[in-house]
């Protein structure tokens, strides 16, 4: 009878299981030689729950099941071991158990089996997309780092055009150039955000640290942003809170990674204010935090959009959200974050949006703020 049991119990089992198979088998052999070789009364069968939970974890469903049930008849069939008579009411009650402790146990180890099963295809999943993300940020911060090459290749070459190097142009081929090196310097600066996020993300933001003032920095970059706002009949304004007159927020900061958070900020409201309104770049300092608030008087922001608006790539649906690549507003958070500061939006009543950041203050204004 035990070597006719592999061929139909295990046609599954792969050949590193065999021997699993067989001491399972042996172990039952000796539990089974205890149980007929003593009274009836002497209960044996619980020690088939350690062949049980070993046919669960190393053997397939099948076999554990039908170990269960060998395991079972033979604790029933115990009862008439030892040339005796157990169909005495302890006796019958204390093989019920037992043979209940079996079923139970057979079935837990099955529901455990599977939970170890699940969690183990779960994990492989994880891990193979967490290796396919990584193919795919390696893919793209190489693409947009040979990318940039050719880019600045493009934009040197068309502005020697433009300035005639090569000839002279006439006023409407001067008007082309212009669009085309805009465009081409417009593909650029999204190329390195696309490089920095990635870069970020990886390496960590690599920040040169020094006494700043952000309200020098807000100034430098608007003026930068004038022609921009200009074309666009928006007007920029600064407040710098309680107070009518200029003042300083000092804080421990990269004046370039702060720049381009004001470019960003600024950037985003002036593309997302109608014609003829308003951004107002509100600077109010204090004790522990300094802040900045761009406001603008857009199309505002709806509160589902709210807790995604720092996400990557995420571009909303609203006609506020329609442009850009969603980089911007990721990078100005990683930069925030790196600072040690924090980064939040608000709808603003009837319209318009308010980007909110605060950093750290400088403990000790530097001699120049006097």
């Amino acid at each position: 009878m035990l070597k006719a049991l592999p061929r139909s119990w295990t046609r599954k089992l792969k050949a590193p299981q065999w021997g699993v198979f067989w001491t399972i088998v042996g172990l039952f052999v000796a539990i089974a030689l205890l149980e007929f070789s003593t009274p009836p009364n002497y209960v044996f069968g619980y020690l088939y729950i350690g062949p049980i939970l070993l046919a669960s974890s190393r053997l397939n469903q099948s076999a554990t099941v039908k170990f269960t049930l060998v395991a079972v008849i033979l604790t029933i069939v115990a009862l008439w071991g030892f040339g005796g008579n157990g169909l005495e009411a302890p006796t019958i009650a204390s093989r019920a158990i037992a043979v209940l402790a079996l079923g139970v146990t057979g079935f837990l180890s099955d529901r455990n089996r599977k939970y170890l099963d699940a969690i183990a295809q779960q994990q492989a999943k994880l891990e193979a997309g967490e290796k396919l993300s990584r193919l795919r940020e390696d893919f793209a911060s190489t693409l947009t780092h040979d990318l940039k090459t050719p880019l600045l290749g493009a934009i040197e070459t068309l502005k020697a055009f433009e300035q005639e190097h090569f000839g002279g142009i006439l006023p409407a081929q001067r008007k082309v150039l212009a669009t085309i090196i805009r465009s081409h310097q417009t593909s650029l600066q999204l190329v390195e955000t696309l490089l920095d996020v990635y870069r970020n993300d990886t390496e960590g933001l690599q920040l040169q640290l020094a006494p700043v003032d952000l309200v020098t920095i807000a100034e430098e970059v608007a003026a930068t942003l004038f022609n921009l706002a200009k074309s666009r009949r928006v007007h920029l304004s600064f407040n710098y809170g309680d107070s009518e007159f200029r003042k300083y927020l000092w804080v421990n900061g990269d004046g370039f990674q702060l720049g381009r958070v004001f470019a960003n900020l600024l950037t985003n409201a002036i593309n997302h204010t109608p014609r003829g309104g308003k951004v107002e770049i509100v600077l109010e300092p204090g004790v522990s935090y300094q802040v900045a608030k761009i406001i603008d008087t857009g199309a505002g922001i709806t509160a589902d959009q709210l807790p995604h608006l720092f996400e990557r790539f995420y571009q909303g649906e609203s006609d506020r959200a329609a442009t850009g690549s969603g980089l911007g507003l990721y990078l100005t958070r990683q930069i925030i974050a790196a600072h040690g500061g924090t980064i939040w939006a608000e709808s603003r009543s009837p319209n318009g949006a308010i980007f909110c950041f605060r950093l750290p203050a400088f403990p000790i204004q530097p001699h120049s703020s006097k």
